[in-house]
Parts: C-alpha cells; structure tokens; sequence
C-alpha cells in the first residue's frame, strides 16, 4: 500500500488511517481506496454496517406473508411482510450452523426452514422449531438477527447497526419531498440490475456530480438544466419553484449532510430545472405516465435525494426513481434502477415500459461504461488524482464525507 508523505500522522496509526491523514484537501481519492482489499473491508464495518439504506419499496412485498432476499456484500438480508402487514428485514443466516434458511429470492411463506437440519423460523424471525435439541434449549434465544426497519413514504429502509442513528430529520425531509409525489401509494413498474466492474465508491462519485454530464450523456443533457453550473440555470429554478407554487405545492428541500458523529443520518434534498417546455425524464421530454401524488400539471422540474451514501432518489410528477449502489468486492459492485409509478396505473394503458424507462437505461448505460473506464485508469501505480472541479462540488463533500466514516471505529 502506498504510503504519503506525511510528518503530522501519529505513529501508532495503520496504514488505512495513514492515507486517510495524507489525503490532499479538493483533490480525488488515491488508487488505494479502490482496490485494496483492507479498505473495502472497513468501508463495510465502518460506513456500510452504520448507516441506514433503502433497500426497496414495499410494493415488492404486495402481499400478507411476501417475501424477498436482498444482497450487500456478503449479507442476505430477507425482507418480509408479516400477517398483520408490518415489514420486517432479518439476516439470512441459521443460527445453527450458519446455512441459508431461506433458498428462494422470493414468494410467500409463513415460515422458513433450513435445508441443512431444518430448524424453522417464522417469518418474523423467531425460531419455532429445533428438531432433537435437549429441554434446557431455549427457542426464543436463537431467532435470526433481525434489523432495524424504518418504512417512509413506501421506501424500506435497513441498518445492520446495534444502534442505528437517528432517523427523524430523515423522515420529516422523505414527507417534505417523496411524500408530495404520492410514493407512500406508488408501485414499481420496473427494476434492473447493472453490474459494474469497479469498487462502489467510483459508482457513487460518478453519480452525485454532473460535471460529466455534457461530455457522457447527451440524451440527459438536452432536457436536464443539472448539466449545467448552477449559477447558469438560476433563471430556470427560479420559473420552476414559482410554477410549482402556482399548484399549490411546497416540495421540500434542505441539507442535513453530517457525518454520523453528530449521531444522525446523512440526507440532503435539492430541486433543480428541466429545460423550457420539457415536462419529465424521457427521450423527448413529454410525460410517460400519469401524475402522481399532489401534482395535477407538470412544474418542469425535479427533485433529487441523496441519503445515507448508498441511497439516491429522483422525483419527477410522473414517475420515480430509486438509485441502490450495492458493494459486491473491492473491485465490483451492482447499480439497481428502480422505476415507480403511481399505484394504479397499468402497463400498455397508463403508460409505455420502454418509454418509461428509456432515459435512465440509456444513461445507466453510459455510466457503466465510464465507471468501468475509470476503474481500469486508477489501477496504474501511476495514477495522481487532480483537483475537483467547482462542478463536482457534491463528489468533494462525498469524498470528505466518506473519510471521516472510514477514520472512526
């Protein structure tokens, strides 16, 4: 591992906390950071196992008894919905000898039984049955580790942690934001998973900042006024939030990005405009469903979320989209695209799946290409990383954001 030249780390520190300490304030991350394998395993201890993560809508689990398992990493996490309707997230681990207990990605059960000695579980984790255990066994000490749930606004939300940070500012800004979209009553209409080879954090970087995406994305930059600075587009948000007033709307805003120090999870909400006359995300700009939430016409604008480092949402009138960055090893990950309409709406009638889809596909697809370029173009043991330009100001707060979660146990 390289080491920086740095006379002001401690000399206890280890070699993680060493390129921590020498990082280069407003610049990228070193090579380090993307592949060694010593890195990739604190960034699960210490930012993945801690904070919160959407890991579905609920409308996955439709039904009394639903169920579906979810990978990070290497944990499996199952996901259920219980016969008085509350959502619960256990780990799919037995508490025996260690084997899955649940071998199927989804369906519906009232329990689950491990293949291996068929201990068996109920969907709400408790152990039920231990066949040939002796009397002094105590079932209700051996149900499987269950996870802190949080439902808001549809969105299912887990944490690995013993103690989970605070989620209140969380919640009242998802109310303020996905609430006023209606997603509490929306459905998925399509979900896609986009394996990428490259560590999540180049995944992640690549997301929050639109620096790149004139030169990347044309089909986005033609209908999206992001691509450009801020300070160029100020006209256009002001028009939108007074179209959005005009509706009788207050979208909600706001930046809560701390780190977990201050005990509470990480959100900021931003809105920003579509280009004059374009009224959704799609090829041409016209709608591709039907309005959902509180919206009765289009603002021309959208909102954008970003929570916890893994999660990102983006909110149209018409439809929504959940963005899942999904570490698999240090040098591969998984981007899941989640496309939700309103509840009842119907393919074929209400709206078209490759109209629908079309433009978050095609931008996906080019962010899988770049991403994996870049993560080819950081293995060079020669790579320096340079400045971060005043358009990535979001990945240079990421970047901050993700050491100081990496520096503390």
């Amino acid at each position: 591992m390289l080491q920086p030249d740095n006379t002001n780390i401690p000399p206890d520190a280890d070699a993680i906390d060493r390129l921590v300490a020498g990082h280069r304030p407003g610049h990228g991350l070193v090579r380090d950071f993307y592949h060694d394998p010593a890195i990739y395993q604190r960034d699960m201890e210490r930012l993945f196992r801690r904070h919160w993560h959407c890991i579905a809508h609920e409308s996955v689990i439709p039904n009394l008894n639903d169920f579906e398992v979810f990978r990070i990493d290497t944990e499996q996490v199952i996901v259920t919905r219980l016969s008085d309707g509350t959502v619960h997230a256990m780990l799919n681990v037995c508490r025996h000898r260690g084997a899955e207990v649940c071998t199927k990605p989804k369906g519906n059960a009232r329990a689950f039984v491990c293949p291996y000695h068929a201990w068996a579980y109920g969907n709400d984790g408790s152990l039920k049955a231990a066949r040939l255990m002796p009397k002094e066994f105590r079932r209700e000490d051996h149900g499987l580790k269950k996870l802190h749930v949080r439902v808001v606004e549809g969105l299912i939300f887990i944490c690995f942690a013993d103690e989970p940070l605070q989620f209140d500012e969380v919640e009242r800004l998802l109310r303020a934001t996905c609430g006023q979209y209606g997603w509490a009553s929306a459905k998925v209409a399509h979900r896609r998973s986009y394996p990428v080879d490259a560590n999540w954090k180049l995944a992640v970087e690549n997301y929050v900042e639109c620096y790149h995406c004139g030169p990347a994305h044309p089909e986005y930059s033609q209908t999206h006024a992001l691509e450009k600075p801020l300070h160029l587009i100020e006209a256009l948000n002001i028009a939108m939030e007074a179209r959005t007033c005009a509706l009788g709307i207050e979208v909600g805003s706001g930046n809560h990005w701390q780190t977990s120090r201050e005990g509470a999870e990480a959100i900021h909400a931003f809105r920003y405009a579509l280009y004059e006359g374009v009224q959704s995300g799609s090829e041409d700009g016209s709608p591709v469903a039907p309005l959902m939430g509180r919206f009765t016409d289009f603002d021309g604008g959208v909102t954008s979320i970003h929570l916890g480092g893994t999660t990102f949402l983006v909110c149209y009138p018409d439809h929504g989209m959940i963005y899942r960055f999904i570490p698999i090893s240090p040098e591969r990950c998984e981007m899941e695209l989640i496309w939700l309409v309103d509840g009842k709406a119907e393919e074929g009638t209400d709206y078209d799946l490759a109209k629908l889809t079309w433009l978050w596909t095609v931008t996906t697809q080019e962010d899988k290409t770049i991403i994996e370029h870049t993560a080819r173009g950081v293995k060079s043991h020669y790579f320096v990383p340079g400045p971060i330009a005043p358009m990535e100001q979001n990945e240079l707060r990421y970047i901050e954001w993700y050491l100081d979660e990496i520096s503390r146990p």
